[in-house]
């Protein structure tokens, strides 16, 4: 592949519900900062990143499309409070830290901190609106 044509990641999605809680849980717990927050279209458009990257995790209503139904967003919606939604995973250089921080917070824990059989030690929470966000420490070479 020719490197001027080198493709990169810049945005992942997350379905919210409350852009507020959101922003407290992924900004004020986390630490990431928001790049982005603005109305559009009767929506409003927030990303958010830590600052140590370029990739922007965008927080939107669940089925944000204008052209979805009535019905399929009622389902969207159900679904995300179910929490079955697809999550995030992020690295971290200290999960058990971590850890304690976002447990402190008051978060819902998923999963402890636990080393796994690939090499990582990880942990898992649900964000405010349900997702799973899982922390991942990889192991010192």
């Amino acid at each position: 592949m020719d490197r001027a044509t080198d493709v990169r990641l810049a945005q992942c999605f997350i379905a919210v519900d409350d852009h507020d809680k959101a922003l407290a849980f992924y900004c004020d717990v986390l630490g990431f900062e928001v790049r982005n927050d603005v109305g559009f279209e009767g929506m409003r458009w927030v990303t958010v990143a830590s600052p140590e990257q370029d990739v922007e995790i965008v927080l939107e209503p669940p089925a944000a499309s204008p052209d979805i139904s009535p019905a399929d967003k009622q389902a969207m919606a159900e679904l995300l409070a179910k929490g079955v939604l697809r999550g995030v995973n992020f690295t971290t250089t200290d999960c058990d830290a971590l850890f304690e921080r976002v447990r402190a917070a008051g978060v819902d824990v998923l999963q402890e901190p636990v080393d796994q059989p690939y090499g990582m030690r990880d942990c898992a929470f649900r964000d405010p609106a349900g997702n799973m966000v899982r922390f991942l420490e990889r192991p010192a070479d």
